[in-house]
């Protein structure tokens, strides 16, 4: 049995990161996020959020656009780009921003597609994870949505990331190993499909080879005890955790 360790502090380390970005609130890290990313990518509308979130207030004050242009100017723009304001959309490809154009796919989300160009580009070679900020929170379709993306790409290191809460997806078969916070609140659940076997240690109600379902029992409103919480299980299982 192999052990990975995902601490969750390493999805942020600097420059072994793709952030992406999605139409919605953006977490008040954001902006240092951006600096530590190797990759910026924006999801069609989150380019709006960039232009009009992420500078701080004395640069809007200041309307000190070429400091802003410099510091949040992504590297991608990729969707079906009928979210994102034209006038926006002219300022960063006149600043550099790739501008992929993904509407002649219409099977799939803005983030499926960030997630897809990652993966298939040169630029996914680049970083070990991904980060997505505006993922949750909002309308909660959109949640299902960019919850489905992480099941839908099991091999990659994806993490939701917001003011709140940490999401990201526990492969079957591994020994997974969460440095995480002590009195976090905190959840496991499977998605995907029935859990014959999940087990925990480290957390205030743990498993023991204990089956879980959706509309059966599940594991949420746990709390992290230990340092290291410990999770291995015969299915992939979506991890919740407070910040």
């Amino acid at each position: 049995m192999e052990g990975t360790v995902l601490e969750h502090r390493d999805f942020f380390s600097r420059g072994s990161f793709a952030l992406v970005i999605l139409n919605n609130t953006l977490p008040k890290e954001a902006p240092i996020l951006w600096e530590l990313a190797r990759v910026r990518v924006c999801a069609d509308g989150g380019a709006n959020r960039v232009y009009r979130e992420m500078p701080s207030p004395a640069e809007r004050l200041c309307l000190l656009d070429q400091i802003t242009f410099f510091r949040f100017v992504p590297d991608h723009i990729v969707g079906d780009l009928d979210s994102i304001e034209p006038s926006i959309r002219e300022i960063y490809a006149s600043k550099g921003s790739e501008i992929l154009d993904m509407s002649s796919d219409q099977d799939s989300t803005d983030l499926h597609k960030c997630v897809s160009f990652l993966r298939d580009s040169s630029r996914g070679d680049e970083v070990e994870r991904i980060v997505v900020l505006g993922a949750l929170g909002g309308r909660f379709d959109h949640e299902l949505g960019n919850l489905n993306v992480l099941f839908a790409f099991p091999g990659l290191r994806i993490c939701l990331a917001s003011d709140e809460n940490l999401v990201f997806l526990l492969r079957h078969g591994v020994l997974h190993e969460i440095r995480a916070r002590v009195g976090a609140h905190c959840g496991l659940v499977p998605l995907g499909e029935r859990s014959q076997s999940s087990t925990t240690t480290g957390l205030r109600w743990n498993l023991d080879s204990t089956a879980m379902a959706i509309g059966s029992l599940i594991s949420t409103c746990n709390v992290v005890e230990n340092e290291v919480v410990k999770v291995q299980s015969d299915v992939d299982l979506l991890w919740t955790m407070e910040r």
